[in-house]
């Protein structure tokens, strides 16, 4: 069972959006979390310092809010975490093949009407279509 959280996901999903144009109109940057993360890798970026305080920001931000609510973000995966890396690493090599990941090219890209990000997004979305239903109903799993 899927819990449907409609206000939060609201909020939640307009943070994203105020954040990427924040970045984009202060430091004129994609807000692609793949990226900014794989720039605090050596060698490091030269403008690395907001790229760590977005990082640090997105680590800090839930447990503000278990601080001032005192409600937990829950997180719980029935997925074997065998099969959590095998995914990690899976979605890493589409990153790198995809220039980007989904919020580069979902949230920012798709908001500037990007012909390739609107295309990477619809091929993001099929792929989780689909492995949901092989997981689901092919596999009989999670």
């Amino acid at each position: 069972m899927t819990e449907f959280t409609p206000y939060l996901s609201l909020f939640g999903g307009t943070l994203i959006g105020l954040s990427a144009v924040l970045l984009m109109a202060f430091h004129g940057r994609i807000a692609g979390m793949t990226g900014i993360l794989a720039s605090l890798l050596p060698p490091f970026s030269s403008d690395w310092t907001w790229r760590a305080a977005f990082i640090v920001g997105s680590i800090v931000a839930p447990a503000l809010v278990l601080m001032s609510t005192g409600q937990a973000i829950g997180y719980a995966s029935p997925v074997p975490t065998p099969w959590l890396i095998a995914g990690g690493l899976i979605v890493g090599v589409g990153v790198y093949f995809g220039s980007g990941c989904t919020s580069g090219h979902g949230v920012c890209g798709m908001a500037r009407l990007s012909p390739r990000s609107i295309a990477a997004t619809a091929i993001f979305m099929a792929t989780a279509v689909a492995t949901v239903f092989v997981v689901r109903h092919v596999l009989g799993g999670f």
